[in-house]
């Protein structure tokens, strides 16, 4: 991995944050391990086809997921939803260089939290979603960790002002 390139990221993170108004959300992760990712996508029509205007991201995890998250919000932008749809954890973490394997899991959190809000509008409300690490996209990031914490005992949450 690019350490230098992982700071940069860091310094200059892009697109933090909630996006109240987005067409789309999908967040990943493990509440037991505490490492979670939630994407917002917001669309707009560009040249007759719909592209992706703006993601932004929350992360419960290390600098790493941090730092793919930045970058993938950025690397989607212009893009359909099918364009985005085929980018791996590879190529949304590529420009850190290759991930170390133990941080290998922080760029597929991406790709899963991207591809649960691009295919969140093929689904039903009422229907869960098929991927074992979905978890429930209403509240904010720290909603759902904190609500997964109270049932499994297992982690606990401080804010500080």
């Amino acid at each position: 991995m690019d350490e230098a390139a992982l700071q940069q990221a860091l310094t200059d993170t892009q697109n933090l944050g909630e996006m109240p108004d987005a067409d789309a959300v999908g967040t990943v992760g493990s509440p037991d391990c505490g490492d979670m990712v939630r994407l917002w996508i917001k669309y707009k029509e560009k040249d007759g086809r719909k592209v992706i205007d703006k993601a932004s991201f929350q992360s419960f995890g290390c600098q790493t997921a941090i730092a793919v998250a930045s970058i993938a919000t950025e690397l989607i932008r212009g893009k359909t939803k099918e364009e985005a749809l085929s980018l791996s954890a590879e190529e949304l973490s590529k420009p850190l260089g290759p991930l170390p394997p133990m941080k290998i899991h922080c760029g597929q959190m991406v790709e899963g939290a991207l591809r649960a809000a691009l295919e969140a509008e093929k689904q039903p409300a009422a229907i869960a979603p098929a991927a074992p690490m979905a978890v429930d996209q209403s509240g904010t990031l720290a909603d759902a960790l904190s609500a997964a914490g109270k049932t499994q005992g297992k982690i606990k949450i401080v804010l500080t002002s």
